[in-house]
């Protein structure tokens, strides 16, 4: 992965600012859909561009924040392409890769502070999905289209 997605609203503003500094010293590639200011938004206005952009491949995998994490969760859950998964834990960042293959972390950025983003970005990262058992799993995620 060498180009990340990230999204967030008013809540998770300045961690998102923190990320994209720690992405790009990485050497990540960022694309950030905002919110570009603390003041009050709406998370799903910058959700969806970031589900879309990773659907289309235009992201290798995506970062999104807000207060609690749920509300960002599930917006981007809404999409049938996208796997996001809300971390709290290195544990749980590495297990949405291995076991969900999940295209998107999110953060309950009112929760953590920005050392347990890194860690858990850094967990994200390094983890490798596992396949397997986990593929029949992950085939029955999506709505089916209706005939």
């Amino acid at each position: 992965m060498k180009k990340i997605g990230i999204a967030s609203d008013h809540a998770g503003y300045e961690m998102k600012e923190f990320l994209v500094g720690y992405l790009q010293a990485m050497g990540y590639e960022v694309l950030d859909f905002g919110a570009h200011s603390p003041e009050s938004v709406d998370y799903p206005d910058y959700a969806h561009p970031l589900a879309e952009a990773v659907e289309k491949g235009e992201v290798d995998a995506g970062v999104a924040l807000c207060g609690s994490g749920e509300g960002m969760s599930m917006t981007l859950n809404k999409h049938q392409g996208i796997r996001a998964g809300l971390c709290w834990d290195p544990e749980i960042a590495a297990l949405i890769r291995q076991h969900n293959n999940a295209n998107i972390i999110v953060f309950p950025a009112r929760f953590i502070t920005n050392d347990e983003a890194i860690r858990m970005l850094d967990a994200y990262f390094a983890a490798e999905y596992e396949g397997g058992r986990h593929d029949r799993r992950i085939a029955k995620i999506p709505v089916p289209k209706a005939e």
